[in-house]
């Protein structure tokens, strides 16, 4: 009984565990996309500016070539990222099922054991009564 608390416990810190690595994660990606956007912003700042819209164009903004290779890997790594969340939510999914498996072990054993005491609580009560009518009859 006292291994199993302990499984519980160590079940839920799991969870948790894997939870905010989920977490993280997502908030990673959502930063990465957000700097993205930024550098996005900054080079049509910068097309508008200069005038030229054309990547190819000999007079195209370094700077803004320079943004689109940065928000380019900014993107590659968020979807990278999103690789390892479907790898960690599938585990977060997994350690979910194991700890309900656990608790519901835990859950049936205690009702196991209450539905016994409740038994013999019983059973007590009719052997005093038992006795009593033994008593009264005799």
């Amino acid at each position: 009984m006292k291994s199993r608390n302990s499984l519980i416990r160590l079940k839920r810190f799991q969870v948790d565990e894997k939870r905010r690595q989920v977490m993280q994660i997502e908030m990673m990606i959502a930063e990465f996309e957000r700097m993205a956007s930024e550098l996005d912003e900054q080079i049509l700042a910068e097309q508008k500016r200069s005038g030229i819209t054309d990547i190819t164009h000999f007079a195209y903004p370094t700077f803004a070539k320079a943004a689109m290779t940065r928000r380019d890997n900014l993107m590659g790594s968020a979807n990278d990222l999103r690789g390892q969340l479907d790898a960690a939510q599938a585990a977060l999914s997994e350690a979910v099922e194991e700890m309900k498996k656990i608790e519901l072990l835990e859950e049936r054993d205690q009702l196991r054991e209450k539905t016994a005491q409740e038994a013999a609580e019983q059973d007590a009560l009719d052997e005093v009564a038992g006795r009593r009518s033994y008593h009264h009859a005799g």
